[in-house]
């Protein structure tokens, strides 16, 4: 399935897709080891927000890192004052700040932060996969160097290319993961045998390679996905930490 939503997730469900859960690991993981280790967050009150908030609080627990602040601010910008005023009484303490958020939001949240008169060059910004291929992202160099999760971009331009010469046009990003379903789906069926769809096979530990990297099946249909991180340059993103192979 190519839900994002883990709850339909289940025991011979599995989903393909880019979880939240996984973007907040690997980029609370990837700060952790660089020495982050007091964290606030601003996120959209919103059901992903919700989603990557407890994310969040389960992984930096996880790693032994604190949380000081927590902000959820509504689509309208002009609400935007209190949930950052709560940050910016603990700017001071942290070493980051995680804005799970798409490119406009994400530059309203950061201006809105030093207008409160946080001294955002101090502060490591966190990002999840939203914040790939974000032109807006790229654009404001108010969010350069920030961090965010992604697969590394080789796969996808690659693939793309190969699109572009079979049908003339581009196509969207999601079309790698129904292009990986059919891949492994044929793959199974030539080297499995009778067993190909068996529960033993799909959540074999050792996965399987995409067009977006490794990936595998965990056995209540979750998945894991092999990811990169990112740092925000005005070209688009720089890998700082590959992705495992």
């Amino acid at each position: 399935a190519f839900s994002t939503d883990v709850g339909v997730a289940t025991r011979g469900v599995y989903l393909l897709s880019f979880l939240p859960e996984t973007d907040v690991r690997r980029i609370v993981d990837y700060a952790v080891s660089r020495g982050k280790r007091s964290f606030a967050a601003l996120v959209p009150d919103s059901a992903y927000g919700t989603v990557v908030e407890a994310a969040f609080q389960q992984e930096v627990a996880r790693r032994g890192g604190r949380i000081l602040a927590i902000g959820k601010y509504p689509p309208d910008p002009t609400k935007l004052a209190e949930p950052v005023r709560r940050v910016a009484q603990a700017a001071n303490q942290i070493d980051a700040v995680f804005i799970p958020d798409g490119g406009d939001s994400v530059s309203q949240v950061v201006h809105a932060l030093a207008g409160a008169g946080v001294n955002m060059r101090r502060l490591q910004l966190l990002g999840t996969g939203v914040w790939s291929d974000d032109q807006h992202i790229a654009a404001d160099k108010d969010l350069d160097g920030g961090w965010y999760p992604a697969p590394e971009p080789s796969g996808f331009r690659n693939f793309a290319a190969r699109y572009r010469g079979r049908y003339g046009q581009d196509p969207v990003r999601t079309a790698t993961i129904a292009y990986d379903a059919v891949a492994l789906v044929a793959a199974l069926v030539k080297t499995q045998g009778a067993a190909r769809f068996s529960e033993q096979v799909l959540t074999n530990s050792s996965g399987f390679s995409g067009i977006d990297g490794v990936f595998r099946f965990r056995a209540d249909g979750t998945n894991e996905r092999g990811l990169a991180v990112l740092r925000v340059t005005p070209n688009g993103g720089q890998i700082i930490s590959p992705a495992p192979k």
